[in-house]
C-alpha cells in the first residue's frame, strides 16, 4: 500500500504559525523597553489625574451651601460678596455637569471650564476676607469648621491640578518627541495632545491656599 506523505504546503503552514509566535513574543520584551506602551499608559494616568481635579472640585461645590447658611445673617452692605459666592458656584456646578465629552482635547473648553472654577475660587476667597470683620462669625464653630474644610480643599485641587498638568506633559511630550512620535505614527495614530490648566508656576510647585485669612 502506499504511503500518502504530508502535503508540503500544510505541514509548513503549521510550522508557520508556531514560529510567527515566537518571534512576536521574542519581540515584545524589547519593543516595552523602548516604549511602546508609554502612550497609552501616561494617557490612562493623565485620565486619572483629571478624575481626581473633578472630585475636588465636587468636594468644594458640596462644603459651599453650608458656608452660605453659616454666614447668611452678616451685614446687609456685603451681601453681595454672598451673592457672588452663590452665583459662581452656579456657574462652576453648570460647568461641571455639562462637560463636553472631548474636554481632555478641547483647549477653549478646557479653558471655559477653569474660567468658572476659578471664578469660584476668587468669589470664595473675597467672602473668607470680608468675614474677618465680623468676630461673632468668624469665631464661630461652625464657621472655622467650613472654613478649614474649604482651605484644606482648596489645597487638594490646587494639588490635583499639578498633578494633572504633569501628567498631561509627559503624555503630550511623548507624542512629539522620539521614539513617541514614531510610535503614535505606527500604534496609536488617533492620538491627540491634551488640554491642561493655564496655571501660575509657583501654584504648580508649592500649592499652598489659605485664601490670606491665617495671621501668620
Amino acid at each position: 500500500m502506499a504511503h500518502v506523505r504530508p502535503h508540503p504546503t500544510r505541514r509548513s503552514g503549521s510550522l508557520a504559525r508556531p514560529l510567527a509566535l515566537a518571534t512576536v513574543l521574542a519581540l515584545a520584551v524589547p519593543l516595552a523597553g523602548c516604549g511602546i506602551n508609554n502612550i497609552p499608559t501616561y494617557e490612562q494616568s493623565a485620565k486619572a489625574a483629571w478624575s481626581q481635579v473633578l472630585n475636588e472640585y465636587k468636594r468644594r461645590n458640596d462644603l459651599i451651601p453650608n458656608l452660605v447658611e453659616t454666614v447668611r445673617g452678616f451685614a446687609d452692605q456685603e451681601r453681595s460678596v454672598l451673592t457672588d459666592v452663590v452665583e459662581a458656584r452656579a456657574k462652576a456646578t453648570n460647568a461641571q455637569i455639562n462637560i463636553p465629552s472631548d474636554i481632555l482635547t478641547n483647549p477653549p473648553a478646557m479653558k471655559q471650564f477653569q474660567d468658572a472654577q476659578n471664578a469660584l475660587g476668587g468669589a470664595l476667597g473675597r467672602l473668607l476676607a470680608v468675614i474677618e470683620r465680623y468676630p461673632d462669625i468668624k469665631s464661630g464653630q461652625n464657621f472655622l469648621a467650613l472654613q478649614s474644610q474649604i482651605e484644606g480643599t482648596e489645597n487638594r485641587i490646587a494639588i490635583a491640578r499639578r498633578d494633572y498638568i504633569n501628567s498631561v506633559r509627559q503624555y503630550n511630550t511623548e507624542l512629539v518627541t522620539i521614539p513617541g512620535r514614531w510610535w503614535k505614527a505606527f500604534m496609536y495614530p488617533g492620538s491627540v495632545e491634551m488640554a491642561t490648566f493655564d496655571v501660575p508656576a509657583e501654584e504648580i510647585k508649592t500649592p499652598k491656599v489659605d485664601f490670606g485669612t491665617k495671621k501668620p
